[in-house]
């Protein structure tokens, strides 16, 4: 199977070229066109499937150009997660609701997921090629650390991480500072998400950048959800959730489970959607919000508006996000190449289109207040969740419903215990072993060690500097 652009269909490339090249023609991503079909007598098989057997079964169907064992490689990373044979946790957490633990990678987010099979693709695939590549990321907080961990001492590869200085969590900031490899550079920027997603974006489209890369024999390569290979490991843990509920006895083979989803980038959503449209019993994808609202009245409102918004810095900033780059692809499906070409141009002219509703999706956004409410709600019951996971309990289930988690709840500790305890314990190692200890929970290792490291990468460069850094790094 090809993969064609959302603003030009008749542009095609196998999987291995988007992965290694994923902006296609007019500013445009690649997705798939078609997407495979499951039966339920696929569905009573993958009961009987590992998750990693399940997950190549996906990956097969799609019929890409990358060998199976490729693949069958990549998801032997999942065995480097808590549970060898499981990489997520799913538990029921109260009437009709059950919890999708997405965390339990090395650097405690979801992106993990994603990232662990995807490095290895990209450096056997350079590898193969005999080049070199440059992989960028910008990140809100989340993809940053889980690309440096994957990417570190990857041969063939070296990864630039760009992150907002002032704008994630202190934990997610240590996970990138204190990343120690040789092909891996960091750099905080003046300004929010948006600004760092925009020079990626630019940089990717850049031919003297691209150029002055060759000269150093380098490619550019991005691991932002911008790449279908983010996307397509992501659709396989949504499509898991519904498999668990059948083999539990949760749902029958002919009934539906809605799924709930805190979104920035809509990566994750976007997950769900597809996993729907192969054959997941899923009824409505929820979106979940902070303040960054855009997403809400987009799904309401049927409009895409962020004239005159600001950026608001709020509890879950790994969804901080006013430009949420795959609900691109979301359009591709739904209305076709000419008219997300005539929208994506709307957006970037006049800040914002307008849409005929799609169907399927319910949104809403939660404020630091409710968030907090949510998570002493929580932690009342005996469970810790985190600030984006909590967005989601705005939600109430009227049928079973999964609750995607996103992050362990130790990478934003001030924010737990301003809503638990209400206590001004300024230290926070401290902050955590309390919480640890109150609610007998484990601090992952790696997480405590965080705070006993030297910062590696000390960087912080303006929006006009990042180009002539990453070049002056590269050269090195």
């Amino acid at each position: 199977m090809e993969l064609v652009g959302t603003r030009n269909a008749n542009q095609k490339v196998d999987l291995s070229q988007a992965l290694l090249n994923p902006s296609a023609d007019f500013g445009g991503l690649f997705t798939p066109q078609n997407l495979p079909k499951f039966d339920k007598d696929f569905f009573k098989k993958a009961m009987k499937l590992s998750y990693s057997e399940f997950a190549l079964e996906i990956i097969k169907s799609f019929n890409f150009d990358i060998e199976n064992e490729v693949f069958l490689k990549a998801l032997e990373k999942y065995k480097t997660f808590d549970d060898k044979t499981l990489p997520l946790k799913i538990e029921k957490i109260g009437e009709n609701l059950y919890i999708n633990e997405l965390f339990h990678g090395p650097t405690r987010a979801f992106k993990d997921m994603a990232l662990q099979p995807f490095s290895e693709i990209i450096s056997n695939l350079a590898e193969k090629e005999n080049k070199n590549y440059l992989i960028m990321c910008a990140t809100s907080g989340d993809t940053g650390p889980a690309t440096l961990q994957a990417f570190a001492n990857k041969n063939n590869v070296k990864v630039v991480c760009l992150y907002p200085s002032k704008g994630t969590s202190e934990v997610q900031r240590l996970q990138m500072v204190n990343a120690d490899a040789g092909n891996l550079k960091v750099l905080g920027i003046k300004g929010n998400f948006d600004d760092a997603q925009q020079a990626l974006k630019t940089l990717l489209k850049d031919e003297d950048f691209k150029n002055s890369l060759k000269e150093s024999n380098f490619y550019l390569s991005a691991a932002n959800s911008v790449n279908f290979g983010r996307i397509l490991f992501q659709i396989i843990y949504h499509f898991y959730a519904y498999i668990y509920l059948l083999k539990n006895g949760i749902i029958k083979d002919n009934e539906s489970f809605d799924i709930v989803v805190p979104s920035g980038n809509f990566g994750n959503a976007l997950g769900a959607y597809y996993a729907k449209k192969m054959g997941a019993k899923i009824d409505t994808i929820k979106i979940a919000s902070n303040e960054n609202n855009v997403l809400t009245h987009f799904f309401n409102d049927n409009v895409y508006d962020i004239k005159g918004k600001k950026l608001i810095q709020t509890m879950s900033p790994a969804m901080d996000i006013l430009v949420s780059s795959n609900v691109e692809r979301l359009l591709f499906h739904e209305f076709g190449d000419k008219k997300t070409k005539e929208l994506m141009d709307n957006l970037e002219k006049n800040k914002e289109y307008k849409i005929e509703h799609i169907k399927g999706f319910e949104a809403l956004y939660c404020t630091d207040k409710e968030c907090s409410c949510f998570i002493k709600n929580m932690a009342d019951k005996g469970k810790l969740i985190d600030p984006h996971t909590a967005t989601c309990f705005k939600f109430k289930p009227n049928k079973p419903t999964i609750v995607t988690s996103t992050a362990h709840w130790v990478k934003f500790t001030p924010s737990m215990i301003k809503a638990i305890k209400d206590e001004k314990i300024y230290n926070e190692k401290e902050q955590m072993q309390l919480l640890a200890s109150e609610f007998n929970d484990e601090i992952p290792s790696e997480i405590l060690e965080l705070f006993e490291k030297k910062a590696v990468h000390n960087d912080v460069v303006k929006k006009t500097d990042i180009k002539a850094k990453i070049l002056e790094w590269i050269k090195l």
